[in-house]
């Protein structure tokens, strides 16, 4: 009952089984550090402590500004600059401020942690950080890609102490179209670290008309437009299922789950980074038109949307997939009165639709195929998050030359050296995503240990064999298992019926019971079971029933 790393060595031809030694025993399978190590192994998450090559390039403490930034740098202190993060962040990225100006106009800035400041090219910090290439978030745990002492302290734009910026500062119009803008190396003092509910409580309080609240009034009600220009581009409004769980204080076993609560707030800082990110890359490209870090997402064939136009023909809605416009309005018109969570669940299913985002070199593809299909824009980068992305790390490091607040360097200007970067990126950012999404299924295994739960779910996939089930309350997805000598398979529609009264197609409500399938221990799975409605000879009772 133990998981256990070994190498193979080699696999003779005439073999069915590899040859290879024991390396290690990592614990006992079903305990939680031993399979968190083990997700970490399968998706090659490094997870080292710092070497003390990496430590030694950190600054000692007590950190102090020295005279010669302070005579580089723009001073932004006595601006009302606030941050709006999750609760329990602690590597702060970004802050914001918003000033309305005489001319009606507004000063809107996004302030981005300096790393490039902290972490030089070439130094042993630099070489992990572009191995790790990201933070990873487990459900329980961060894996960062730098040290703490910059993550969380040097780097991290916590409120009221100086911090080194990257700003991207611009004059708006009233109706957020973009008058002027610049870029500059800053010192800033962060007013306020907001949690999105705190910030949307300053918002919502009108007797509130402070700096600050007023500062966000104007930020939340400029993101509103941007947010509506880019829908009328043809920019998507996806969907995914996302929790949060709550850990008990001393075990950290996940003990309660939630959905994630989405506020204006989270709206409206992620409509000023997406205006940054593209401000840069059109600024870097521009500058550096063979050698800018830029981010693309294809548009997906029409192969890719089969699943998803049948799914919609089913409850008599054509989607135009065309153009992601097309597509765009016609997932905002596919709505069923009495089926509120009908469009949610097609936007689901059009979430799987799409191609993987990715990280090029400008100088490796034509112009033509710089475009981010999801977001609607001809050109895109990652600039705001350099904590936690070593993307936005090389793009601090071609903007601060693009501007005269740095050197360049070789390998910044080497086209194939970028490219090879961008691979790296590409595979380190996957591997996080599927980490991050092995880790809330193990907590999911986790929390439903000792608990039986009964809940409304939907259908998002029919086959033969099984209902592929999305339990919102608990954002899993697990398939119910079908006996096939009860119930008959309709592919074209597709559903599955039992003896013509009862049938079940995508999108239709069930209730199932939740429980924890550990006959394998080495795999072990989610157990779904019908409750409702009612099949004679698969069903089982609820809960209810089976009390009384």
């Amino acid at each position: 009952s133990q998981r256990i790393v070994v190498s193979i060595d080699n696999w003779p031809r005439h073999s069915r089984y590899p040859r290879g030694h024991f390396v290690r025993a990592l614990g006992k399978i079903g305990d939680k550090d031993t399979e968190n190590e083990v997700l970490l192994l399968e998706h090659d998450i490094p997870h080292q402590p710092f070497s003390a090559a990496v430590m030694a390039c950190l600054p000692s403490l007590p950190w102090t500004i020295s005279a010669e930034e302070e005579e580089k740098r723009e001073n932004l202190r006595h601006i009302a600059i606030c941050s709006v993060d999750p609760p329990g962040c602690t590597d702060i990225d970004d802050a914001l401020h918003c000033i309305k100006l005489d001319n009606g106009n507004f000063e809107v800035g996004v302030h981005i942690a300096d790393v490039s400041h902290f972490i030089r090219p070439g130094t042993a910090v630099d070489d992990e950080a572009g191995d790790r290439c990201t933070t990873v978030y487990l459900t329980d745990k961060r894996i960062d890609m730098v040290p703490e002492l910059l993550s969380s302290n040097l780097c991290s734009l916590r409120s009221n102490v100086d911090r080194f910026a990257f700003s991207c500062i611009w004059e708006l119009a009233a109706d957020s179209t973009i008058v002027k803008t610049r870029f500059t190396k800053s010192i800033i003092r962060s007013q306020a670290s907001f949690t999105y509910a705190e910030a949307q409580l300053r918002i919502d309080n009108a007797a509130d008309n402070d700096q600050l609240a007023m500062s966000l009034r104007h930020l939340n009600a400029l993101a509103k437009l941007l947010k509506k220009g880019r829908i009328a581009s043809g920019a998507l409004s996806l969907a995914s299922p996302e929790i949060n769980f709550s850990l008990d204080n001393e075990t950290h076993d996940p003990i309660s789950v939630k959905t994630k609560q989405v506020l204006e707030t989270n709206s409206m800082v992620e409509e000023f980074m997406l205006l940054a990110n593209v401000s840069v890359a059109k600024h870097t490209c521009d500058y550096f038109p063979q050698v800018a870090v830029l981010r693309r997402h294809p548009s997906p064939p029409t192969s890719n949307y089969e699943p998803l136009v049948k799914a919609a023909l089913s409850k008599g809605f054509a989607l135009a997939v065309d153009t992601n416009k097309a597509l765009a309005d016609s997932l905002e018109a596919a709505v069923v009165p009495n089926h509120p969570f009908f469009n949610t669940l097609l936007r689901i299913l059009a979430t799987r639709c799409m191609m993987q985002a990715l990280y090029f070199c400008s100088g490796s593809l034509p112009r033509e195929e710089y475009v981010h299909y999801g977001l609607a824009a001809g050109i895109y980068t990652h600039f705001t998050s350099p904590i936690r992305r070593y993307s936005d790390l090389m793009v601090h490091r071609l903007l601060a030359v693009s501007i005269g607040a740095d050197n360049t360097f070789a390998d910044l200007l080497d086209k194939h050296k970028i490219e090879k970067v961008c691979n790296q990126l590409n595979y380190r950012h996957r591997m996080a995503q599927y980490a991050g999404r092995a880790s809330v299924g193990l907590h999911t295994q986790l929390f439903f240990k000792n608990r039986v739960a009964e809940e409304e779910g939907y259908i998002l996939s029919v086959r033969k064999n099984a209902l592929q089930i999305l339990i919102p309350k608990y954002g899993l997805e697990a398939p119910l298992h079908l006996d096939t000598s009860i119930f008959t398979f309709s592919p074209t529609v597709p559903s599955v019926e039992v003896g013509g009264n009862v049938s079940f197609g995508i999108f239709d409500s069930v209730v199932v019971r939740v429980s924890l399938n550990d006959d394998d221990l080495q795999h072990q799975r989610l157990k779904l079971s019908l409750v409702s409605p009612k099949v004679k000879g698969f069903s089982v009772s609820s809960l209810s029933e089976a009390r009384a």
